[in-house]
């Protein structure tokens, strides 16, 4: 029995049904960065040893240092050894499949080295008898995204030959604001397909962001409730803990609006508030997901105050340990506005949500690490057990728990045991390791199959970042235009306390989670 057949683990079963992928080549541009090292190649080692993998596929690094296959072999196998779920020391496989990767040394703005890249892979294809199959990941800075694939196209490798396929996946972030986000996918466009784009968000290869969609539309208990009548609001929580970890250079330049809430929280946004998909394909249901985005009510520049807040942290302790503010980070300007956390209420101007608030928050420094969807229906319409239980009786919730311990909660209130009526809240939970027994893959393994195997519905379209950028630029004016500074926070706590004014004419509160 194959592992990808075998009824006794659901994960591989699951994913076996789907389209397996074609022999084919998977060429890596920053092969020399941490990306490549600590994500993608483990994860094509994991997809390895889950037997998903292509019966031939080659893998070729490019960067521009100067080294040999064998250096570049052992390299990947440091990540391999440290990052990947499944790799065990001695396991022969590992040598299998170290003699697949191969190396190209060539600076990413000099034709010439696309000319010889073509050369080699023509050579290592014919030698192990693959088809041309391509699948270009740029694991590059953001400024090497469009000249990488203006020089592919000129050295004939933008398109597959003799019905080969070449695909290209673009790491975040796509542009920094509408205009620029335009711009890259004009450039994109000028030398590729649409259909040829994969732009990736790791956070939509996340089993529990994937889970929502079957969640919601094969559990019909749920789905009927899934609307204004019966939910009072919705909030989106991305916390982390950590600071900016020596990057307040790069930080400085994105910030938290950027870097969390134009991507990864309005994707998980628009599966949360989008309407059935016609059908179980990429364009039907990345057309929901653009219907909601052009939904989100645009935040006008002068209203932004009133209805967004920014802060970033100051100095405190984290497990014990003094933290210095972001200000006083390394790299970080002095006077810097830019903010390390952001908290906003926005409505979606549909039948199914007029009315009900969607609350989203993002912060560095903050208590916990977690990443969570909390769904709060309304109350009941008459409090027939007393108004003290009214009160105390937490209302009705659903939890949905991305990370880190993906899982679905639910909360309801019970009585408790005893001659009174004592109403208590009480959970019933579903976490994917205890349930399923197997562990998650990571994202980028599923993101990656699906790649190969020319599925992109967990990929954001040209109109998807576009509508997305459209929200998210009026803030940044409205901003640009204020004269009020970014808010402080204390390191540790969870943000500041202007932030729960988003709650006015709600039944609810930030959760602590």
């Amino acid at each position: 029995m194959t592992p990808e057949s075998d009824p006794a683990n659901p994960l591989r079963a699951g994913l076996a049904r789907r389209k397996t992928p074609e022999p084919s080549t998977v060429v890596l541009f920053g092969a020399s960065g941490d990306l490549t090292k600590r994500k993608l190649v483990p994860a094509l080692y994991n997809l390895e040893r889950d037997g998903l993998l292509p019966s031939k596929l080659l893998i070729v690094g490019v960067a521009r240092r100067d080294k040999s296959d064998a250096d570049f072999r052992e390299e990947m196998k440091e990540g391999v050894t440290k990052h990947s779920r499944s790799f065990t020391e001695g396991d022969p496989l590992w040598d299998e499949f170290a003699s697949r990767i191969h190396y190209h040394t060539g600076p990413f703005e000099e034709p010439e080295s696309y000319a010889q890249l073509g050369r080699r892979l023509d050579q290592l294809e014919r030698g192990l008898g693959l088809p041309g199959n391509r699948l270009f990941y740029l694991a590059t800075s953001p400024e090497h995204f469009a000249p990488v694939v203006k020089l592919l196209d000129e050295a004939g490798l933008a398109h597959g030959k003799n019905g080969a396929w070449t695909r290209v996946v673009v790491e975040k972030p796509f542009g920094k604001d509408l205009e620029t986000a335009r711009e890259l996918n004009r450039q994109l466009l000028d030398h590729l397909d649409e259909k040829q784009i994969y732009r990736i968000d790791h956070y939509l290869g996340k089993e529990t962001v994937q889970n929502i969609i079957l969640f919601r539309f094969a559990n019909e208990i749920f789905e009927a409730l899934w609307n204004r009548k019966y939910i009072d609001h919705v909030q989106i929580t991305v916390a982390e803990e950590i600071g900016v970890e020596g990057r307040g250079g790069y930080y400085d330049q994105a910030g938290a609006l950027r870097d969390m809430v134009q991507n990864h929280m309005l994707q998980v946004l628009s599966l949360v508030a989008m309407e059935p998909p016609v059908k179980l394909e990429a364009d039907a249901i990345r057309d929901e997901k653009v219907k909601v985005l052009k939904a989100i009510r645009r935040i006008a520049p002068e209203e932004v105050d009133r209805h967004v807040i920014r802060a970033h942290y100051g100095p405190g302790a984290m497990l014990g340990k003094k933290v210095p503010g972001y200000l006083e980070e390394k790299g970080v300007p002095r006077g810097s506005v830019t903010e390390t956390y952001v908290a906003m209420r926005l409505e979606i101007g549909s039948w199914r949500w007029a009315g009900v608030p969607f609350l989203l928050r993002s912060g560095k420094r903050l208590p916990k690490r977690s990443s969570e969807v909390y769904i709060q229906f309304r109350r009941p319409p008459l409090d027939l057990f007393g108004e003290k239980a009214a009160r105390e009786a937490a209302p009705n919730a659903l939890m949905i728990n991305i990370q880190p311990d993906e899982g679905i909660s639910i909360r309801f209130v019970a009585k408790a045991p005893g001659p009174d009526i004592d109403v208590r809240p009480v959970k019933m939970d579903f976490r994917y390791g205890s349930s399923f027994g197997v562990p998650s893959p990571e994202a980028y393994e599923r993101l990656l199959l699906d790649a190969m195997a020319g599925d992109s519905t967990l990929f954001t379209r040209k109109d998807e970042v576009e509508a997305a950028w459209t929200f998210i630029t009026d803030i940044h004016e409205g901003w640009r235009r204020s004269e009020r500074p970014p808010l402080e926070y204390a390191a540790g706590t969870w943000g500041p306390e202007e932030a729960e004014r988003l709650f006015e004419g709600t039944n609810g509160k930030w959760r602590r989670l």
